[in-house]
């Protein structure tokens, strides 16, 4: 038996992405990318599509703090954290809701 073109659209899988904070495994669009980009920097991809090594976390503050805590964003995105980076994604976290995940 074949498919169909309209079956196989519905059985197109979603990419599935990991939460640095949690660990919880997700749709890509419910996380919110970090990517350190060829240059350097680290920043807020909110388009998820930057060039550059990315990471995953949840639009929840305790996510954003327990990858900020310790080296959790550090390590998945294989390069250190700024002070100056580190302080825009504190600010970028100051305005996530608590508890939204």
């Amino acid at each position: 038996m074949k498919c169909s073109s309209a079956q196989s659209a519905a059985a197109k899988r979603t990419p599935q992405r990991t939460c640095v904070g949690c660990r919880q495994v997700l749709t890509k669009r419910e996380l919110v990318r970090v990517v350190r980009t060829p240059q350097g920097s680290i920043e807020v991809d909110a388009t998820g599509k930057k060039a550059g090594r990315g990471a995953y976390l949840h639009p929840a503050r305790e996510c954003w703090e327990q990858a900020l805590k310790g080296n959790r964003l550090e390590h998945a995105l294989k390069g250190r954290l700024s002070p100056e980076s580190r302080e825009q994604l504190m600010d970028y976290v100051n305005n996530l809701p608590k508890g939204a995940n």
